[in-house]
């Protein structure tokens, strides 16, 4: 495909979220009002009022343009006038002005309940998906209220800049911070912004059909839709298609992509990919995403002949080759995949999954493979790798790169944005990125090189070499170390005297020790 002139990168330093300048302060006075909710909890509650604080915005937007239009016969609470511009109706009952007025009432909980309730009636798209446990005892009313007012605060920019664009980046931004207060079980709904953006920038979905099948709260396709924006294409150049078997997940995803304006196929309800498959004959341009890593309890061993699984039936212990057939099987003939796995799954040799990874290999699917630095991910310590599949590695777009693959090493790269996560910068991500296309030989890419220590293109046959191993450090070999121009002999000398000062060292103090040692009585 012919490559867009503007950057790949967006100029902002840090993936984890939009720099707006007021979401972690937003983040921290509304975490200040959690009082004995567990974030697992008060996730729904902030997310919800996001999503209907969106809903409202957007709604008044309309609404003012259309009281200024009431001379040429437009009626602002006609609801086909807003749905005819894919905008939500929102019932008066329900607008952000009324809530707001009664956020000091102790029926605020109430209020929102019935709010959620009318919005999903008047629009049937959001039909069970907004949380209605605002009324609950255990919620803080006078802290609802607070919340309210602080969240009414973010309605900020010019008609380029409206609050639909500031609340899909805060909603965004509330999503990470949830999955970092929640730890493991949180990052089952949300993928690091930067592994979405990695995996976005090298299969490029600019046009086509997209599908995730384990898509969490979407992450994936708001990614996708901002990757075309940014390169000058227009929203709906993509059809999206999702699935996701958790129902809290499900709603979330929905709300995720209702509040970015995106139009989405994700199933009526949730339902799981293996066993309830809601896209069956769905054959993708481009399939994105970040299965759960080794599950074990995925019900494979009632589905030992599947139609799905053409280079073996995946072990019932462990569905990361399972993910991977449904994978291709939801292919198109041209169609490209990118998605995490455990690294496990590059050299795996149990249960047949060894087997299964060399037919693989051996239909010449496995176009590259790319070994990611750890602390990535809040759900899990597990070292994670990203696959990337092609259907057609002779697309007359690329260069040939039949019976070769790419390895790329990045376990090195990453900074620390806490104690305990990482993040790949946009410097990286553009390198690696480019690197990839470079070696697809996409038009404008520049010319590919092997890099020690970072990239190499391997044959199959040298694959195989390797036993059908997919780790990226046994084929890019060690980084190339710059001469300091220092003689070997001058060199080995300093390194010699060196270690004999310290062994002598060593023994000194080994003697004080034991003069220590036999002072106590002890002798050794």
């Amino acid at each position: 495909m012919a490559r867009p002139a503007k950057s790949r990168t967006n100029g902002r330093n840090g993936n984890n979220g939009a720099t707006l300048g007021f979401e972690q302060t937003l983040w921290q006075a509304a975490d200040k009002l959690r009082n004995n909710l567990d974030a697992a909890e008060y996730k729904h509650v902030v997310l919800g009022l996001i999503f209907l604080k969106y809903i409202s915005d957007a709604f008044e937007e309309k609404h003012a343009a259309l009281v200024a239009q009431q001379a040429q016969g437009a009626d602002p609470e006609d609801p086909d006038e807003y749905r005819a511009e894919n905008v939500f109706w929102v019932p008066k009952e329900a607008r952000w002005s009324h809530l707001r007025a009664n956020a000091k009432q102790p029926t605020i909980g109430k209020l929102i309940d019935d709010a959620m309730v009318a919005i999903e009636r008047d629009n049937p798209s959001l039909k069970g998906v907004l949380p209605k446990e605002y009324n609950r005892p255990a919620l803080d009313k006078q802290r609802l209220g607070e919340l309210i007012d602080l969240i009414g605060t973010i309605s900020m920019g010019d008609a380029e800049h409206r609050s639909k664009d500031i609340l899909g980046r805060v909603y965004e931004y509330f999503l990470g911070q949830f999955a970092s207060a929640e730890g493991k079980k949180g990052g089952q709904f949300y993928t690091p912004r930067c592994v979405v953006r990695l995996i976005v920038e090298m299969i490029e979905p600019f046009k086509g059909r997209v599908y995730d099948p384990c898509c969490g709260s979407s992450g994936m396709f708001v990614q996708s839709e901002a990757f075309i924006r940014e390169h000058g294409g227009k929203l709906g150049d993509i059809a999206i298609y999702g699935q996701e078997s958790n129902p809290t997940t499900w709603r979330l995803a929905k709300m995720n992509l209702a509040i970015r304006g995106i139009d989405a196929n994700l199933g009526p309800e949730h339902a799981d990919s293996f066993h309830r498959d809601l896209h069956k004959d769905l054959k993708a341009d481009f399939v994105m995403a970040n299965p759960p890593f080794n599950m074990s309890d995925w019900g494979g061993e009632r589905l030992r002949d599947d139609v799905r699984w053409k280079y073996g039936a995946p072990p019932a212990g462990n569905a990361n080759f399972a993910w991977v057939q449904h994978i291709i099987h939801h292919l198109a003939p041209n169609g490209v995949a990118g998605f995490v796995l455990a690294n496990g799954s590059m050299s795996s040799n149990t249960s047949g999954e060894g087997e299964i990874r060399k037919r693989i290999i051996e239909a010449d699917l496995v176009d590259c493979m790319l070994a990611l630095p750890g602390q990535l991910f809040y759900s899990t310590p597990i070292p994670a790798c990203l696959w990337f599949l092609s259907r057609n590695k002779r697309d007359p777009r690329f260069r040939d790169r039949r019976g070769e693959t790419l390895f790329i090493d990045a376990r090195k790269m990453g900074v620390l944005i806490d104690r305990v996560h990482r993040e790949l910068t946009d410097e990286e991500i553009a390198r690696i990125a480019a690197t990839y296309h470079a070696w697809r030989g996409e038009k404008g890419a520049g010319e590919y090189k092997d890099v020690a220590g970072f990239c190499k293109s391997a044959t199959t046959e040298e694959i195989a070499g390797h036993g059908y191993v997919l780790t990226p450090g046994r084929y890019v070999g060690a980084e190339a170390v710059e001469d300091d121009g220092e003689p070997f002999d001058e060199k080995m000398r300093r390194l010699v005297s060196t270690l004999a000062g310290q062994m002598a060292e060593g023994r000194k103090l080994e003697e004080d020790i034991r003069k220590k040692l036999r002072g106590l009585g002890y002798d050794i």
